[in-house]
């Protein structure tokens, strides 16, 4: 074993240098005559070479997996060409071109070649009139469509990115294998004729095989014109059929390859799948074949024989259905993790911190055995929520719910429905960039994160709506985004002493000291918990967790009030808060208060259960919400999103007030604000 395994290495290390020899051989054994012996061991290799490229393209799930087959695809047609050169000046100069030429000869033409030239015609007419022209007719169409829809496969690119569900990593490959998508439609529409060519230079070659062999024998070697045509008839024909047989299957191959649909599955699964997946039809047609084999005038047995296979398939296909519907009833649930197999019953009634119920028509969405499932999916969604705001999301349940409609779902936190949403998993959700009307049939909705108008289409009108822009999305990732979404506006809520105290020992491996002196003796794992959730809902990422617990610990020892705790770790993070608010030229726009407002605010604060709020008749509040509203309004028609800034004193009160009527509106104070940060004041909130 040690032995092969070094071999293997070595091949491996030189691949390029063997790769060079094979192609200058491929042109040496067109200039110099070989023997016979090693003729046969070529011919047996251009078939084992033909049969291995047509087994590949049935085992690839895409294009992109066999991207190398159009340059193959030359060199075996060089080869190919080669190995009918030497054949040819065996035949001529020899009258015997080796035994696998000889074999073919006598196999397939009997006593009569002229079944056997039939024969070779018709290969040629099937490669190169069928097979090779409607590959490469399909090249030539996948290319164009390919090209006229790759801005709208950036921008799903691009969506995806921006959405949080993929990295740069990820869109990077993406993009890359788009280019080459592109590139391997183009180089097989070329390709493909250099098959087309082949087939046409076969039967030039037989012809003079045919013609040069009679005429060199009956005239040089005083053979009989019927004599040679009987030799070099078989000869001929065995030769053509040796070289053009490996030719049909790898055009076969190309057919394949070219006409395949990327659903990530190999052809052998997906034309299972499709064309026995539907037991009614099966079923159908083992009747129809019984009704025939029953006419007088049609053979019975063999339609009889086919007719019970189908039945039978069709009796399978349908037990496995109803099986499978049985399993969709029965309660199921799929831990995101699915490392722990069993509950004790303590668990069975606790309230799961997120849980996500589905109904029956989603449940492929949590198939193990697909790679793109959704578990897959909230594994890489905790991830990111662990990176970008700091916080540790429990795993996510995943229950059926027979109750709801077939393709609905439900997000529910801590017990309750916090939202819902429904996609089509055989759709695509196509979001229009602009403000024009859809051109596609389809289902109407909202898209169910961010609110925009949005259309479900079917499979056939996916690359028409690549090809008018739009932006295309998987209902998988429709589900991901919105539970995404969910679980960034109501992180405070996830936010429990439990996740606390996983946050905390995750710091304590490397910052002990800080830790060890927060906890217990001045703060409480509650208080801190209130800090961080007071953080969390104003969206202000607790990654830097060190910073937040080295202000505590500072600040703990002189107050215990939880805001003002907050408002000096929200000053101690202002860059980071005021980042995410910049405009693309690194200036922070802004409302600013009227100062009668502040001061008519500064002076009616008090505390409440749900913290700081100031006191003000109805119909200041009023104004002021019109006032924000107005300002707010006007300035994102411009594609303005501002801040409020508000004086420390008044921030906090302020944003109590109006987040429940702007609960995306943020308010930032003075001191959150880096002195090298240029302010531009944009709009004015006033109580008039």
């Amino acid at each position: 074993m040690p032995v092969i395994k070094k071999a293997i290495d070595t091949l491996t290390r030189y691949v390029e240098v063997i790769m060079a020899f094979c192609v200058i051989g491929i042109i040496t054994i067109i200039i110099i005559p070989i023997p016979s012996g090693l003729l046969d061991f070529l011919l047996i290799i251009n078939i084992t070479l033909g049969v291995v490229i047509l087994l590949l393209t049935l085992s690839t799930k895409n294009v992109l997996e066999f991207s190398t087959f159009p340059t193959l695809l030359l060199i075996a047609t060089m080869f190919r060409l080669g190995l009918n050169i030497s054949s040819t000046r065996l035949i001529l100069s020899r009258g015997n071109a080796g035994d696998v030429i000889d074999a073919f000869a006598n196999f397939v033409t009997g006593n009569n070649y002229i079944v056997g030239a039939v024969i070779f015609i018709i290969i040629v007419i099937v490669q190169m009139v069928v097979v090779t022209s409607g590959a490469s007719r399909v090249s030539e169409v996948s290319a164009r469509f390919t090209l006229d829809a790759m801005p709208g496969k950036q921008m799903a690119i691009d969506a995806d990115l921006n959405s949080g569900m993929i990295d740069e990593q990820v869109a990077k490959k993406r993009r890359v294998d788009l280019q080459r998508e592109a590139s391997f439609y183009g180089a097989m529409d070329g390709a493909s004729k250099f098959v087309k060519g082949d087939a046409i230079a076969g039967i030039i070659i037989t012809i003079i095989n045919l013609l040069g062999g009679i005429l060199i024998f009956s005239m040089q070697n005083d053979m009989g014109a019927l004599e040679a045509l009987d030799v070099f008839g078989k000869l001929t024909i065995g030769d053509g059929l040796v070289s053009q047989i490996p030719a049909l299957l790898i055009s076969i191959a190309s057919g394949i390859l070219v006409t395949r649909s990327d659903d990530g599955q190999t052809f052998g699964k997906s034309v299972t799948k499709e064309l026995l997946g539907v037991s009614k039809v099966i079923m159908v047609t083992a009747v129809v074949l019984l009704i025939m084999a029953l006419v007088p005038a049609f053979p019975t047995t063999p339609f009889l024989i086919v007719s019970l296979i189908l039945g039978c398939s069709a009796y399978l296909l349908m037990e496995n259905e109803k099986a499978e519907t049985q399993l969709a009833g029965n309660i199921s649930e799929v831990i995101e993790d699915n490392k722990d197999k069993e509950e004790n019953i303590v668990t069975t009634f606790q309230v799961e911190p997120i849980s996500l119920e589905i109904g029956y028509a989603l449940i492929p969405l949590v198939d193990e055995g697909n790679d793109e499932n959704l578990i897959n999916h909230i594994t890489a969604i905790r991830r990111q929520c662990a990176m970008e705001l700091g916080i540790v999301v429990n795993p996510i349940r995943i229950r059926d719910n027979l109750q709801l409609g077939p393709n609905d779902y439900l997000i529910k936190i801590k017990g309750n429905t916090i939202a819902s949403g429904k996609i089509y998993i055989n759709r695509y959700l196509v979001i229009d960039p602009g403000n024009t009307d859809f051109d596609l049939d389809g289902i109407s909705t909202k898209e169910p994160s961010f609110g925009l108008d949005a259309i479900w289409i079917e499979e056939k009108d996916k690359e028409k709506a690549d090809l008018n822009g739009y932006t295309i999305v998987e209902p998988v990732t429709v589900l991901v985004t919105h539970l995404k979404e969910i679980i960034k506006n109501n992180s405070s809520d996830l936010l429990g002493r439990q996740e606390v105290k996983q946050l905390l020992e995750s710091t304590k491996e490397k910052y002990n000291v800080v830790v060890d002196e927060l906890i217990p003796d001045i703060l409480s794992l509650g208080e801190v918990q209130k800090v961080l959730q007071n953080l969390l809902k104003e969206n202000v990422p607790i990654y830097d967790l060190v910073t937040i617990l080295e202000v505590l610990a500072d600040n703990g020892m002189l107050t215990k009030d939880i805001e003002i705790l907050t408002e000096h770790v929200r000053h101690a993070l202002k860059r980071t808060i005021v980042k995410k608010y910049l405009n693309s030229e690194g200036v922070l726009m802004v409302m600013t208060i009227h100062p009668d407002l502040e001061e008519l605010i500064g002076g009616n604060i008090q505390k409440s259960l749900s913290g700081s709020i100031p006191v003000l008749e109805p119909n200041v509040i009023t104004k002021v919400f019109d006032s924000i509203k107005n300002a707010n309004d006007g300035l994102i028609t411009k594609g303005i999103e501002p801040v409020i800034l508000s004086p420390p004193k008044i921030r906090v009160a302020l944003k109590n007030l109006i987040s429940f009527t702007f609960p995306s509106l943020p308010v930032l104070s003075l001191n959150e604000i880096p002195n090298d940060i240029e302010i531009e004041a944009v709009g004015l909130v006033d109580k008039i």
